[in-house]
């Protein structure tokens, strides 16, 4: 199984793409603007990154692309702001930035979050974060001063994350990366 990580400029891509490598599949990491036909994997991880949603969207490359590829994906901070604003929701600025440790309620467990508490720590870095979720999605996870920490879109296997779960201060974030194995795995 092939799992790539889509480079979004994010302080912690590498992270992303060594505990896929740990985890045992076959990963790389990819520029953003690479030509989603020249994509050819299992599924796709859309790494965080450094521009702000609300000006900078067009520093995603094609993202757009990618999430038509019909593979799983899993978006991670400012990749799954843009998947909720792709899927009609809004992101903008956070009302409450975010760094450092946070703790994150599942509220439905699905197959992302299965087998981890309802309650756990994880590791939060962002100025914007996603205000509302299009009709397509649906909330899986949050947190107190962030509404949207988790959702999955209703028809297709397509998730996003606002924390981080390559880091090690994210409890519970291998099992995460491996919930999204398995989804890849069963597509």
């Amino acid at each position: 199984m092939k799992v790539d990580v889509i480079d979004n400029g994010g302080q912690w891509t590498h992270r992303e793409w060594r505990v896929l490598r740990y985890l045992g599949v076959e990963s790389s990491i990819i520029p953003n603007h690479t030509p989603s036909h020249l994509i050819d994997a299992d599924g796709l991880v859309l790494s965080g990154g450094a521009p702000t949603i609300s000006d900078e969207s067009l520093k995603l490359g094609n993202t757009d692309e990618y999430i038509e590829l019909g593979i799983p994906v899993l978006g991670i901070c400012v990749g799954a702001q843009y998947l909720a604003r792709y899927f009609g929701g809004r992101a903008g600025p956070a009302s409450i930035p975010e760094y450092g440790r946070t703790e994150i309620h599942v509220i439905h467990e699905n197959d992302i979050f299965l087998g981890i508490p309802e309650t756990f720590i994880a590791w939060e870095s962002h100025n914007d974060e996603i205000k509302e979720l299009g009709r397509e999605l649906t909330l899986l996870a949050s947190s107190e001063s962030c509404k949207v920490q988790g959702f999955k879109h209703r028809d297709r296997s397509i998730y996003g994350l606002q924390f981080h779960p390559e880091v090690e201060h994210t409890q519970y974030g291998r099992e995460i990366f491996n919930n999204f194995l398995k989804v890849c795995e069963g597509c």
